[in-house]
């Protein structure tokens, strides 16, 4: 529909989809924070179980490619000296909690926001360098793991673009899905190109 010559130029006009995602961002960080926190949960109890018996076989470890046994002995499972799934559960649970609160209709001051901000960042770079290790150091991937880079990605994505929303950036926002949808799709080419000698074996 052609806009009047009368009428504003606003964020939602050159971006009428960046009137939607601040409504589902709440449930991005809630439901997106909640499998982030089930994976990295589960991936500690699967690692203390690993401690206990170095016999244990962990039930994600599926196949020789999609196996988080392979992974979970590694120096890169534990980067800061303890287990990298630890900091998933602290992390995830703020990011559900975070959820929640505007579920509710409340907002954040901006030093949450900030600090929100930061830890996405922190997290998403985090995510793919264990991506990269995971690819072309490892030879492995771990399925609990890529559920945490699932929802990781989109949730680093959407957090900036509601801080770039905020700082009144609309020209970002009009194309905020193509980023994201090539960024997937980066990280799954990545993944079967590494992996394709066995992908192969399997059609």
């Amino acid at each position: 529909m052609r806009r009047s010559p009368a009428e504003p130029v606003t964020s939602d006009t050159l971006d009428p989809e960046g009137a939607l995602f601040p409504r589902l961002l709440p449930w991005l960080l809630t439901l997106g924070g909640l499998a982030g926190l089930a994976a990295a949960f589960t991936l500690s109890v699967e690692k203390i179980a690993l401690l206990k018996n170095p016999a244990y076989v962990p039930s994600c470890s599926l196949n020789p490619v999609l196996s988080c046994g392979s992974v979970m002995n590694t120096p890169q499972a534990e980067v800061f000296g303890f287990p990298n799934p630890l900091l998933g559960v602290a992390g995830f649970a703020i990011v559900t909690t975070l959820g929640v609160v505007l579920l509710t209709g409340a907002g954040l001051p901006r030093r949450l926001w900030l600090g929100l901000q930061a830890g996405v960042t922190f997290g998403v770079v985090f995510v793919h360098w264990l991506i990269y290790q995971s690819l072309y150091v490892i030879g492995a991937l771990c399925p609990y793991c890529m559920v945490v880079w699932a929802v990781m990605i989109p949730i680093f994505w959407y957090v900036t673009l509601h801080n770039l929303r905020h700082r009144r950036l609309p020209v970002v926002l009009g194309y905020h899905t193509v980023p994201l949808t090539f960024w997937f799709l980066a990280v799954i080419t990545a993944i079967v190109v590494r992996f394709w000698s066995y992908w192969s074996t399997l059609v």
